[in-house]
């Protein structure tokens, strides 16, 4: 592994952080950043972002697993971050077939073989990050126990648009239009262009102003809208997910009360039907809980170092992760 940069007085992270650069099965080069400070001893969350969210960005949330005794490692999928980007229009969020993320995946795995991180292992995934996250478990993740913020199991878009939303963006391959940017969306990247006053994401100004400051000072970081062909291998892959049990893991599931970017119906099915499984929903949260007020963070983050304690007699050391993962279990 090639040493990547990593913008640690950007991210606000523990000291010591350090970023790799990984090639993922078919040459696509990915980032991963990785915070071990000594006080980490319990074990090593696996940070799954998501879309349009890069390593740095997770720094605070770094800051407060270690405060709880956990290391963090955190991905910049293809298309984002500083990962290689899909189209000459970097500012597009595109991705060929959504099952390239899980070719990150499995290079996250294999590299797991090599760092010295401490296990057990757990996962977290927020937004696109959780749907990601949630096939890698169905695959054979090798976690303890899982964990969800917001989770992308579905897409927020209202009964009437979804026909929309979907014939069109089916459509659009067939014309080679794929690459143009799903309606509504654009390049500019949201906590640019979105007041506080009325952003989706956070309640908290400091954690809104952190992320403008973020993007201001290294805009080759973020990114814009999705593209018509991420929309529709986004939808198929939600629909996909629905149909299929969840994975013989304990799993706790963050959600805003505010919550309106993902389908939170999807969100409450899949986990009153989880064996294991427990959902939270945090009384006045918007999409990042883990992002939120002092008290909404200090209480999210409680939770799941609570969780992963519990479930830290899982996995340890498994002896070829990566096999587990490319073999799907």
């Amino acid at each position: 592994m090639d040493t990547a940069p990593l913008h640690s007085d950007l991210a606000d992270g523990p000291s010591g952080g350090r970023a790799f650069w990984l090639r993922a099965s078919d040459g696509v080069r990915i980032r991963i950043g990785i915070w071990t400070p000594e006080a980490a001893t319990k074990g090593t969350v696996l940070l799954f972002p998501g879309r349009t969210e890069y390593i740095e960005k997770y720094g605070r949330a770094a800051q407060d697993f270690a405060k709880r005794g956990y290391a963090t490692l955190a991905v910049d999928w293809r298309g984002q971050g500083l990962a290689d980007r899909l189209l000459d229009d970097a500012m597009s969020g595109h991705v060929q077939f959504f099952d390239d993320y899980q070719k990150d995946v499995e290079a996250v795995v294999t590299a797991l073989d090599t760092l010295d991180v401490p296990r057990p292992l757990h996962l977290l995934g927020h937004s696109m990050g959780g749907c990601i996250g949630l096939r890698a478990a169905m695959n054979g993740l090798p976690v303890a126990s899982c964990g969800f913020s917001g989770p992308m199991w579905g897409i927020r878009i209202s009964s009437p648009l979804r026909p929309v939303a979907w014939s069109l963006s089916w459509g659009s391959r067939r014309v080679g239009l794929c690459h143009l940017y799903a309606p509504g969306t654009k390049s500019d990247t949201y906590v640019l262009a979105e007041p506080f006053e009325t952003n989706k994401l956070t309640c908290d100004a400091d954690m809104y102003q952190h992320m403008i400051a973020q993007a201001r000072a290294h805009p080759e970081l973020t990114l814009g809208g999705p593209s018509l062909r991420w929309l529709h291998e986004a939808l198929r892959e939600t629909l996909a997910l629905s149909r299929l049990p969840s994975p013989d893991l304990p799993c706790l599931t963050l959600l805003g009360t505010e919550e309106d970017i993902v389908d939170v119906s999807r969100i409450r099915a899949r986990m009153a039907a989880w064996p294991g499984g427990r959902l939270e929903e945090l009384d006045g949260g918007r999409h990042e809980v883990l992002m939120d007020t002092p008290a909404m963070r200090a209480r999210a983050f409680d939770m799941l170092a609570a969780h992963y304690d519990a479930d830290s007699d899982g996995i340890t050391d498994p002896a070829s992760p990566a096999t587990a993962v490319a073999q799907g279990g």
